[in-house]
């Protein structure tokens, strides 16, 4: 039985791995991608897109358990990891109507690929190993962040303009990519309690398939109400209170790191023809800080002198270096330049270096309080983790949404 847990948490995170490197890469060029291409019927904005995926998962959110209820988590990640592999298409041939109309439907798949997927998790751990088991899905997910922008770098070095050849040719990859990782969910195998569930179920041959599903259903909804009752309840708690300015932030930092700093990089003009191959080595030094961060921090906490609130007072630090060296060494109309590269001039000489250390500085920092946030609910709500964290993820993708409109706005 361990051996198969153990099998199971291993192929998740590999399906997550898969999955993710093809929408993290994504998500890093999107933008670039839209302001070259080659058609005057495509009038679709990268920062619009993820406006709506952030604004439906946040919201998608209170539903998704009732789905993985009747479902299961193994067909609702099957089925979510379609819906980014149909996000991801749009691209090879790209119209504005798919282009939005999947940016829904991901928001969709997204909120029940990651409730299924700690439903799932948690179904394949114990208390013994519910931290390691934790600790090697998030190290292959955060691996995601290296290869499809490894793969950026090489392919976009040297060039100032994304051909419709070299867009294809990408995009393709990342959907193969994609399709793996979906594929890969149908090979995670049943846990001890889905085989007992299964065995009442043999048990019941006067059962039908759709009175079982029927039954499933009505338990679902009971649960769902259960659920939303907990949520409106915890959300009147003194420690969610004191969270949600810190639970917003993190979702305001991944909206800057993964949608808008690769896409002020490409436009800098200082950079030359460097600049496009340069997204895809931000996009892996961002990870590099996640990694580090995640593994260092990790093996700290461990130790009761090096407290939570050191990590977090950590990362606010790392984040605002950060931020006032971005201030500093990016043009201020990089976000927005369309046609062009920038023509703004910022306060110094725009130097890779300081771009590249601030990308590891935003992984670094965003680990510092991803990690903490996961162990406080974990501790403080280990009896309702499941609400606890639907709050979370509704705060955080939220504040995602809320930046990512106001990026277009300007």
């Amino acid at each position: 039985m361990a051996d198969r847990r153990t099998f199971n948490v291993v192929i998740l995170g590999v399906g997550f791995l898969l999955i993710f490197t093809a929408f993290t890469t994504c998500g890093n060029v999107e933008q670039t991608v839209v302001k070259s291409l080659q058609t005057d019927t495509f009038t679709g904005s990268g920062y619009h897109s993820l406006g709506i995926i952030y604004g439906v998962f946040s919201f998608s959110n209170l539903l998704a358990p009732t789905v993985v209820a009747v479902i299961g988590p193994k067909m609702t990640m099957f089925l979510s990891g379609l819906l980014y592999s149909g996000y991801i298409a749009v691209f090879i041939i790209p119209s504005a109507w798919s282009f939005y109309l999947t940016s829904v439907l991901i928001g969709i798949g997204a909120a029940m690929l990651w409730t299924a997927q700690g439903h799932f998790l948690v179904e394949n751990s114990e208390a013994s190993t519910i931290n390691r088991n934790t600790g090697m899905f998030w190290a292959l997910l955060q691996c995601s962040m290296l290869f499809g922008n490894l793969y950026i770098y090489f392919d976009w070095n040297g060039k100032t303009e994304v051909s419709d050849s070299s867009r294809k040719n990408i995009f393709l990859s990342l959907l193969v990519t994609s399709i793996l990782g979906t594929l890969s969910f149908l090979v995670l195998r049943k846990s001890r309690h889905e085989d007992e569930m299964l065995s009442e179920e043999e048990g019941q041959a006067l059962l039908s398939t759709t009175v079982m599903y029927k039954h499933r259903a009505n338990t679902a909804m009971q649960d769902a109400k259960s659920e939303f009752k907990t949520i409106l309840q915890l959300l009147k708690t003194k420690t969610i209170l004191l969270l949600s300015p810190c639970m917003a932030y993190s979702g305001l930092e991944l909206s800057f790191y993964s949608g808008v700093y690769g896409t002020c990089i490409g436009a800098t003009t200082q950079f030359g023809e460097a600049a496009k191959g340069l997204i895809g080595i931000s996009g892996i030094v961002v990870g590099i800080g996640e990694i580090v961060g995640g593994g260092l921090f990790g093996l700290l906490c461990k130790n009761n002198r090096f407290r939570r609130t050191s990590v977090v007072f950590l990362g606010m630090v790392v984040h605002f270096v950060a931020v006032y060296l971005i201030f500093l060494n990016i043009p201020d109309d990089a976000p927005v330049v369309f046609s062009t590269t920038t023509q703004h001039k910022p306060y110094l000489t725009p130097s890779v270096s300081i771009a590249l250390l601030c990308s590891f500085l935003l992984g670094l920092g965003d680990s510092c309080f991803n990690t903490q946030l996961y162990s406080i609910l974990g501790c403080v709500y280990a009896g309702q983790s499941t609400p606890a964290f639907a709050i979370f993820k509704f705060i955080q993708f939220l504040q995602q949404w809320r930046s990512s409109t106001a990026v277009t706005s300007c």
